[in-house]
């Protein structure tokens, strides 16, 4: 699995990837540097290799778009975020990766 996030919530995303891969789960961080132009091609030729991509947002939902458009249907987008100034944590977006990890029997 890969979790796309940027900014802040890539920094927040990399905490909790580390939570996970202590647990033993296979979870990746793909973080833009810029969202214009969106780096469509490096994250299609990352699903050459994976099928699940988290998309974890501070917001509700502008670049899950994106996401969905660079894959063309070449993997299965899934969708986390949290609008309006509350600060997503380490802890509660593991809590979300291992859920659906579990769920999806990766």
């Amino acid at each position: 699995m890969v979790v796309v996030a940027f900014g802040i919530a890539a920094r927040i995303a990399k905490g909790a990837i580390k939570r996970v891969r202590e647990e033993g789960l296979k979870v990746g961080l793909f973080r833009p540097i810029t969202l214009w132009p969106f780096p469509s091609k490096a994250l299609k030729e990352l699903a050459k290799k994976v099928k699940h991509f988290f998309v974890f947002e501070m917001n509700m939902g502008q670049m899950v778009e994106d996401v969905r458009l660079a894959l063309d249907g070449s993997g299965e987008v899934h969708f986390y975020g949290r609008p309006g100034g509350v600060i997503l944590t380490p802890l509660e977006i593991s809590r979300v990766i291992s859920s659906y990890y579990y769920q999806k029997k990766l």
